[in-house]
């Protein structure tokens, strides 16, 4: 069995390759000792002076090359140019102006790329790809697959790598949150009976499909609410705000679906759940909420074997 068991090491090609990444990283000790030179940051950066490779940027105490196929047309000596820096195949430091997908400490949707023994590579919109080793990863991971990935550095190797691990997430504690509160979510990854989403990036929860009636991707962000905390320490979400307000909610929905609509909606109380569901995003149970709100409000009036319609004149 190989001793080598850091995914890092794992990555190298051959003894030549890792020398010469070792050597490359000795060449750059001002990444760990200058704290201007931030790896995996947006940064503008002056130009310092051309070469044949390009334009070299000052970059802390130090310098950092732009390649020539990423140098804009008639800068010149002193001028700032908007960057992202990160290392190379050799794990030197480089500029581009691609802008990637997100910066180290943003946690983004990536689609995987390709595969390897050691890791995954997702597309994060750089051509050096972003390397989720395998002990950084959540589960099972297929090509062309969208996962919720945090973007990481490597502070002593100055790689820049992913993760999907929930604890990199969050704490994965339900710590301060109550019932009924208003929280942020992201949607981590979908499962048979629902999505699971981060909140507050604090925990994961759940929402459930047969109390979501709206798509979600991964990393959709949304306003959600805590519906219950269990016993187990489990956060149950819904996108509806419960109670009243929740209902006020469903009856605006209402009011614009028929407006938009003429004013008229062919859905009633006998209308089938999955009907309800594709006109106004709800369940059945709230439409007959918020419908039965609207009607004592004198805004609708309700013929059972027709439809719905706004009193109001309707231009």
């Amino acid at each position: 069995m190989s001793k080598i068991t850091n995914p890092w090491k794992l990555a190298e090609k051959s003894t030549k390759k890792n020398q010469e990444r070792s050597d490359s990283r000795q060449s750059h000790p001002f990444l760990a000792q200058d704290p201007e030179a931030v790896l995996g940051q947006f940064h503008d950066l002056p130009v310092e002076n051309f070469s044949d490779y390009g334009v070299y940027l000052s970059f802390g105490r130090d310098r950092v090359l732009l390649p020539n196929k990423y140098v804009p047309e008639n800068i010149f000596v002193g001028q700032n140019i908007r960057v992202f820096v990160h290392t190379d195949s050799e794990d030197r430091p480089v500029a581009t102006t691609l802008e990637p997908a997100g910066v180290v400490g943003d946690i983004v949707a990536l689609k995987v790329k390709d595969t390897a023994t050691f890791g995954i590579f997702m597309d994060w919109g750089l051509e050096k790809d972003l390397l989720v080793p395998r002990s950084e990863q959540q589960g099972r991971m297929e090509l062309g697959e969208l996962h919720l990935v945090k973007i990481c550095l490597d502070e002593s190797s100055h790689r820049i790598y992913g993760s999907t691990l929930m604890t990199q997430f969050c704490s994965g504690e339900a710590l301060g949150l109550t019932a009924g509160e208003s929280v942020d979510l992201i949607i981590h990854s979908i499962t048979p009976i629902g999505y699971t989403a981060l909140i507050n990036h604090t925990c994961p929860g759940m929402l459930y499909k047969n109390e979501t009636f709206e798509d979600l991707s991964i990393g959709d962000r949304c306003r959600g609410y805590v519906l219950r905390i269990r016993e187990d320490g489990k956060v149950d979400l819904t996108l509806k705000q419960p109670g009243y307000a929740s209902v006020e909610g469903s009856a605006l929905k209402i009011l614009e679906v028929l407006e938009a609509n003429g004013g008229f909606s062919p859905c009633h109380d006998k209308s089938r759940p999955e009907d309800i569901q594709s006109a106004f995003s709800m369940s059945k149970k709230e439409f007959k909420r918020a419908v039965g709100s609207l009607y004592k409000q004198g805004r609708i009036t309700l013929h059972k074997a027709d439809g719905i319609r706004l009193n109001k004149p309707f231009p």
